[in-house]
This record gives C-alpha cells, sequence and structure tokens, in this order.
C-alpha cells in the first residue's frame, strides 16, 4: 500500500471563526430543518431523525449565513430558511448517493440504507426535497427559486455523468472537473450567491459570491478524492478506497494514469473495467499513486481554486465576515474528514 500522508487532527480555526459567527443562527437552522421534517409518518420521522444526528460540519449552510451577513443581511429569516434550505438539498444527496454507491459507512456510521433499504432512503431524500422546495416557495423570491432549482437540476446530471463514466480510466481532465462542478461546486456556489441576492446586492457581488463558492466547492471535491486514497476510516468517518471499489475515475488516477508507462496503463484499463476490485488491486493502484505524486499534484491543482475563491472576494470592502470567508478558502485543503 502506498504512503499515508500525515493529516491535520485539529479543525482549522477558520472553520471555528465561522461556526462561532453565525452560531446562533445555524441553530435556528437545525430547529427549522426539524420543524419542517416533522411528519405523523413513523418511518420518515425514525429515519429523519437518525439521519441528521449524523450531520457532519454544516459548511453549506454556514456559507448562506456568512455570505448573508457580509452582504450586510440583518433583518427577517430569509438566510436561516434558505440555508435550512442548502441543508436539506445537500442531504438529500447523500441519501441518494449512499444508495447509488451502495454506502455502509459515513461519518463513522452505518448510513441510513445500511440501517432501514434502499427504497426507503429514496423516498426520504424525495420527501427533503419536497420539503426544502416548499420553504423556496414561501421565500417568495423567484431568483431564489430558479437558482436552486437550476442547482438541483444540475446535480442530477453531474451525478449521471459520473455514472456514465464509470471504469473510464482514460477520462480527460475537463470531464473529471464538469463532474464534480455539477455534483458537488455548484451547490457551493447557490450557497454563498443566496446572500447576495436576500440582500439585492448588484450582479458584481452575487457573481463574486458565486464566484468564491463555485471555487471552494471544487478544491473541497479534490481534497475529498485525494483523502479516499490516502486516508483512514477512523479519520475520514467512511469507507477508503470508495471510489475505487465503485469504478469511478478520480484526480488521483487520473493523473497516475497520465504518467504511468503503458504496462501500468494497461494494468489501470483492465482493474478500472472489471466488475469487482479486490484489496489487492486497490494496493496496487495506491502504489501508483505514490510513485508517481499523484496526490501531491490533486493538492497542487486544488490550490488553484482555493487562490481563486480567495480573490474573488475582492470585490467587497474589508470586515470580519470577508476575513474568515477567506480564511475558509485554506480549509478544504486542511479538513480530514
Amino acid at each position: 500500500m502506498g504512503l499515508v500522508i500525515p493529516l491535520k487532527k485539529e479543525i482549522s480555526s477558520s472553520y471555528a471563526e465561522l461556526k462561532n459567527l453565525v452560531k446562533e443562527k445555524i441553530d435556528q437552522v437545525d430547529q427549522r430543518i426539524k420543524l419542517k421534517l416533522a411528519s405523523k409518518v413513523n418511518l420518515i420521522h425514525k429515519m429523519t431523525n437518525y439521519h441528521f444526528k449524523l450531520q457532519g460540519k454544516k459548511i453549506r449552510p454556514l456559507l448562506t449565513l456568512c455570505s448573508a451577513k457580509l452582504c450586510n443581511y440583518t433583518e427577517g429569516s430569509r438566510d436561516i430558511n434558505l440555508a435550512a434550505c442548502i441543508e436539506l438539498i445537500h442531504n438529500a444527496t447523500l441519501l441518494h448517493d449512499d444508495v447509488i454507491d451502495s454506502s455502509r459507512l459515513r461519518r463513522g456510521t452505518k448510513t441510513s440504507n445500511a440501517m432501514w433499504d434502499n427504497q426507503s432512503s429514496i423516498l426520504v431524500g424525495d420527501y427533503l426535497l419536497s420539503r426544502c422546495f416548499e420553504m423556496i416557495v414561501e421565500d417568495g423570491s423567484l431568483e431564489v427559486l430558479k437558482l436552486l432549482s437550476s442547482t438541483c437540476s444540475t446535480i442530477s446530471q453531474g451525478e449521471v455523468s459520473q455514472l456514465e463514466c464509470r471504469g473510464e480510466i482514460d477520462m480527460l481532465e475537463e470531464t473529471y472537473f464538469n463532474i464534480i462542478n455539477s455534483k458537488t461546486a455548484v451547490l457551493f456556489a447557490a450557497a454563498t450567491r443566496i446572500g447576495a441576492c436576500i440582500t439585492n446586492n448588484n450582479r458584481k457581488k452575487k457573481d463574486a459570491l458565486e464566484s468564491y463558492g463555485r471555487n471552494l466547492g471544487l478544491a473541497f471535491q479534490i481534497a475529498d478524492d485525494a483523502l479516499d486514497y490516502y486516508s483512514s476510516k477512523k479519520i475520514f468517518g467512511k469507507e477508503i478506497g470508495k471510489d475505487f471499489f465503485e469504478g469511478n475515475v478520480t484526480l488521483p488516477t487520473i493523473f497516475a494514469y497520465q504518467d504511468s508507462n503503458l504496462k501500468e496503463r494497461d494494468f489501470l484499463k483492465k482493474v478500472f473495467k472489471k466488475k469487482n476490485r479486490s484489496n489487492k488491486d486497490l494496493d496496487q493502484v495506491q502504489n501508483l499513486i505514490t510513485k508517481y505524486n499523484s496526490i501531491k499534484a490533486c493538492f497542487k491543482r486544488a490550490e488553484h481554486f482555493v487562490n481563486m475563491s480567495y480573490n474573488a472576494l475582492s470585490a467587497f470592502n474589508p470586515s470580519k465576515e470577508k476575513t474568515i470567508l477567506q480564511n475558509m478558502t485554506s480549509f478544504s485543503l486542511e479538513r480530514s474528514f
């Protein structure tokens, strides 16, 4: 097996600062979600309670709240409601993804489909989306409705594109970036753009926040794909080699394939075309990733998007919120989960 790159054990201080900045409001987001998901259907009640107890760091709704604060949103609760919508969309995709990928572990705990079954997880994911769009309609903004409906459509297309490209180890980098932009970065972009939408800011600031979120999301996903090949289950919170065993080609394997000799390329093609891949196969692929420093190349590429994200906020005047958001750009590379 390839070398394991040591990861930081402590959460980035930038994340802690972001959470503390909007702590009261993120608590209200949790309450709003709980209230909105209330159901007389017992299975929905059990599954939503279970799933949301396993929540991660809530980065997307935190970004929505901070972006609104950056844009001087002070009155009303639209930021809370729409941050809840962002979190509902994200969690609906998680429920669906775990079924598609046959995942049994998320955040160190059994997935909902592992606890119940695939059919229930799909239907509860649909329930989250239906409740989310009720809230979007209640918000009353056609601009926000268009933004989030378009975002959901793009996420779906990204997931289908990834499924279509499974096993294609000779995938172009452009194809990979189109996929992660659609399945991950687009929701980050919507989460941050909303802050400017609800304060009626000009297009320049809306586009700036969208660029910030999109590039942050790209860096976040590249780091996630790299972690899948060198982290550990204890730190990462889910199965290691998940992408590999599913046949999903990501940046570490794209870089390894590009640098490999003809014999190694032939091996990679055969491995990724197999219906089932073994732990021995994973070890060999990890050795190639290590041999060609593919993880280092991934983080180098991610740094480009981090810089793009950081610079996107130049449209805003100096403020505490701006500093925290800019500091968050490095969090995607420092995180270990």
